[in-house]
């Protein structure tokens, strides 16, 4: 190993995974948005933002993009809001009518104690008490007793993988033109694997707002 390395070979692959890719069923099989499209005009299961949400982040764009045609075939959908266009921006859209928030954030604390975010001032002891990198899966467990068991509950929320040079300032450098990640160190290191594992929260909704249970004995990371 040399002790710089190339951008696209450190993080293209991660970059590569947001891509929508070419649909590669090549059986007789249906596929997923195939599958999807015929469930859910069959059922009548879409019940709200959060089912959007489940939906979108386990087949993407290219799936639902497929059953797009499956709908056509099948004379309709139970799908009745607007649909979004495709495309990427700073914004986050959702359909008309529909509402969305940001419930947790990278970096924001969860046990009691920690600290506030500092994308500057990162320590593996702060990473460790604070929301981790990206989300995999995400899991809702309601809470056992309560009154409203939708609006109630313990999320559960994995971290697969990080993006160093989304996380760190300054460590990405020109080098003949071509974008380099520096030589982490051991302390960037620690906290990259701090930054993996898995998030528990408890969680309640008020008012139509979700809003972490900051005091919560449940609250933790796992790393």
């Amino acid at each position: 190993m040399t002790d710089e390395t190339p951008y696209e070979s450190t993080f293209g692959a991660s970059l590569l995974e947001h891509e929508d890719a070419e649909p590669q069923n090549l059986s007789d099989n249906a596929t997923m948005g195939e599958l999807i499209s015929a469930r859910f005009s069959r059922r009548g299961l879409l019940k709200g933002a959060l089912a959007v949400s489940a939906i979108s982040a386990t087949v993407g764009t290219v799936a639902l993009a497929t059953a797009d045609a499956a709908r056509a075939q099948a004379g309709g959908s139970a799908f009745a809001f607007k649909e979004v266009e495709a495309g990427v921006d700073a914004d986050h859209h959702v359909a008309e009518g529909y509402d969305a928030q940001v419930l947790l954030r990278w970096g924001d604390p969860i046990t009691a104690g920690a600290p506030a975010f500092d994308p500057a001032k990162q320590t593996p002891e702060a990473q460790g008490q604070q929301f981790g990198y990206n989300n995999d899966f995400v899991g809702y467990l309601p809470m056992p007793g309560a009154a409203n068991p939708s609006a109630h509950g313990v999320l559960f929320v994995n971290h697969e993988y990080t993006n160093p040079h989304l996380m760190f300032p300054g460590v990405v450098e020109m080098k003949d033109g071509k974008p380099v990640l520096k030589s982490a160190t051991p302390e960037r290191y620690r906290i990259e694997a701090m930054a993996h594992g898995a998030t528990v929260a408890e969680i309640r909704r008020t008012d139509g707002r979700w809003a972490l249970v900051t005091d919560s004995k449940l609250n933790r990371r796992i790393t």
